[in-house]
């Protein structure tokens, strides 16, 4: 039987065939999925991660479409895209599925006076995407507040829902085990928030919302493309060689790797429609409609060259690279 027909059989009128993934992600950049599915439910996600590994067809779990870059020749399997939106509040406790926009949940919380995700306000991802990733932003991150996660563990053709403590979620800066085992897929996760004044509340997400605005570029990009760098003893004498006010950038053991795309002279630096950001050089935007995938890869493989040769330090990539 023919893949696309089986797809069809096991999964209905919703697989579609050759989509174009650039509107689903911040990027807008990147080819089409060759099958595409979204799934409303846990149960859905796991009939066509089901499906897919009965066809050996590559996965790939999509949600809110930050922090990724798609080739420009797409994806050659099976694209799931996580619309499993549900969201329930028990007392301090948020249960939200993968599929949820971290945003959307920051509003609820607010609304029900609980505070401890507004640090997340303006984040394009989704609930999913950030507990992979280990979102964070002005200190804080979305290990700070989990509970445990519901997952999906592949074990060859087959996919069973078990639960995750905290613990085992081996949440690391911008690391979790979701990110090294892709036979885990993140269905919801439980977060634990604290009482608040629903006046304060507001006001942090406020101020956490103009900081956002005013420091980040305006043209589409994934996001932050590189990981802050943890300062050694090393590291922090090759700031202070570079320039001596660095150190004043070190912030909880961290600076951001921006600063030395700065000091490198690389802000504005484009290749084809792909510029190093001249509002923050730790974004790389796209800047006109002539912008491909390939542009941001070689950008941000001569961005860490520069960086590696001038200054002797190595920059890790936050962004996923998806069909490459």
């Amino acid at each position: 039987m023919q893949i696309p027909v089986k797809l069809k059989e096991k999964l209905g009128a919703g697989m579609q065939e050759n989509m174009p993934l650039a509107p689903y992600t911040t990027y807008k950049l990147g080819g089409p999925a060759r099958y595409f599915f979204s799934a409303n439910t846990a149960e859905e996600i796991k009939r066509a991660v089901e499906v897919a590994k009965e066809l050996n067809l590559p996965i790939f779990i999509l949600g809110g479409g930050s922090n990724i870059l798609i080739n420009d020749d797409g994806f050659k399997g099976l694209v799931i895209k996580t619309e499993n939106k549900q969201l329930e509040i028990s007392g301090k406790v948020i249960k939200a599925g993968a599929g949820i926009f971290l945003g959307l949940a920051v509003l609820h919380a607010w609304q029900n006076n609980l505070s401890g995700l507004e640090w997340a306000i303006g984040v394009p991802g989704t609930i999913g995407g950030a507990v992979r990733g280990n979102a964070g932003a002005f200190g804080a991150s979305i290990s700070d507040n989990v509970i445990s996660v519901h997952a999906l563990k592949i074990t060859g053709k087959q996919a069973e829902v078990i639960t995750l403590t905290k613990e085992q979620c081996g949440f690391d800066y911008r690391e979790s085990i979701f990110k090294k085992d892709n036979d885990l897929i993140i269905l919801s996760a439980e977060l634990k928030l604290n009482s608040g004044a629903g006046a304060e509340i507001k006001k942090q997400m406020l101020e956490f919302i103009n900081k956002r605005c005013s420091g980040h570029p305006k043209f589409p990009s994934a996001g932050c493309s590189f990981k802050n760098v943890m300062v050694t003893d090393e590291i922090r004498e090759k700031i202070k060689a570079i320039n001596q006010e660095g150190e004043q950038k070190i912030k909880m053991g961290k600076i951001g790797a921006g600063w030395f795309i700065d000091q490198a002279g690389l802000k504005g630096y484009k290749i084809g429609g792909a510029q190093v950001s001249e509002e923050h050089a730790n974004f790389i935007v796209k800047v006109d409609d002539a912008a491909r995938a390939e542009h941001v890869v070689m950008l941000i493989s001569y961005v860490k060259q520069q960086v590696r040769d001038k200054f002797g330090v190595q920059l890790q990539e936050e962004v996923q690279y998806v069909g490459f």
